[in-house]
């Protein structure tokens, strides 16, 4: 644990479910925690006793990525922890494979079709799942990516090339999508198990988060919006080459800043914990930092993003990491850019510093 974490409270303590089980952290909310092949190798799930038009059953938020071993995790799930009683309907708070990966499947019923249940998600996590899930390129691979982030001074030809051929990463990890949605928004109110719970979007992450907050029972399901260990990552992708997702991030939290002190959050990553407060305070003075390091680095010399990666990241990093350190690096230069504090050149060699304005 390290220093921040002593500044938060975790009520389960080193308390983790086991694969394919399910530990009850408030009144009909369970916690599954599934494996996933990455640096950040686990997810939390969530499941919500509910009842929809008479019929008992489950709500599911969010579904871990196309895997075997997540796949026969959930299908213990369904046969031995869920009392007899099926799911009524799958949440994702975001299209991030990790989180819509197994979402059509799940719909579907698993590997036995036991039900065919709505995906509910926010029109923008839809539409961009769709998007790279139809396998042409992604954010994190493909002729695009390799294009961009070689702009931003990404010049290994080794890691170049594993972004070309990462063109069907996605689509791999989120091999198919429900044709059909039901479309979450900020504001709604979602009835599950006899709780309201309220639909936060949040940007800067995805294109438009859903979190799911219970005034009733303090509970917060924040998706990756607020971390425990590590921060959220907000990343410049080639799709929107000029975004601002730094700015965008900053301004959500503040949707949470207004939520209880005392809130219970169930995060994606990292375990339950209370101290939204504190938490999100920490997450500002991280980026503020951050700005200050990338202000200072481009003061004394023009630097691309790739020239600011290893200043944020002080570690090896594979490809899957690259992406997301140039994307972040880039972040934290374009919220710089876009304030009029630093300026864009692009030079002879075709690559994208950033200077003092």
């Amino acid at each position: 644990m390290n220093a921040l974490e002593h500044q938060l409270d975790y009520p389960f303590t080193d308390t983790l479910p086991d694969p394919g089980r399910l530990h009850e952290v408030a009144p009909g909310v369970y916690w599954v925690r599934m494996p996933l092949p990455f640096a950040l190798d686990h997810i939390n799930l969530w499941l919500l006793r509910d009842e929809i038009d008479g019929r008992a059953g489950w709500t599911v938020v969010d579904c871990g990525i196309a895997d075997d071993t997540i796949k026969a995790n959930w299908e213990h799930v369904f046969e031995h922890e869920l009392g007899g009683l099926p799911v009524l309907r799958t949440i994702v708070t975001h299209c991030h494979p990790d989180h819509l990966g197994l979402a059509d499947w799940i719909c579907k019923g698993g590997e036995r079709e036991r039900w065919n249940v709505r995906l509910w998600i926010t029109l923008g996590e839809y539409m961009l799942g769709r998007v790279m899930a139809a396998g042409d390129g992604s954010n994190a691979g493909g002729e695009g990516a390799a294009r961009h982030f070689a702009r931003h001074g990404l010049a290994d030809p080794v890691a170049l090339d594993k972004l070309r051929n990462r063109r069907d990463y996605y689509a791999k990890l989120v091999p198919s999508m429900p044709t059909q949605y039901r479309r979450m928004r900020e504001g709604d109110v979602v009835p599950i198990g006899g709780n309201a719970w309220r639909v936060v979007t949040g940007y800067g992450h995805s294109p438009e988060h859903a979190a799911l907050f219970c005034e009733a029972t303090g509970v917060l399901i924040s998706g990756d919006m607020v971390l425990p260990r590590i921060s959220t990552n907000v990343s410049v992708f080639d799709i929107e080459p000029e975004g601002n997702p730094l700015a965008l991030y900053l301004e959500s939290l503040g949707r949470y800043e207004q939520m209880p002190a005392d809130t219970l959050v169930l995060p994606s990553h990292g375990k339950p914990f209370r101290g939204l407060h504190t938490r999100i305070a920490q997450l500002r003075a991280h980026h503020v930092a951050r700005l200050a390091e990338v202000s200072e680095a481009c003061a004394a010399r023009p630097m691309s993003a790739a020239d600011i990666v290893p200043l944020m990241f002080k570690r090896a990093l594979d490809i899957h990491q690259t992406t997301f350190a140039m994307g972040e690096a880039l972040a934290h230069l374009h919220l710089l850019w876009l304030a009029g504090e630093l300026e864009r050149q692009e030079g002879g060699d075709g690559v994208v510093r950033f200077a003092p304005a």
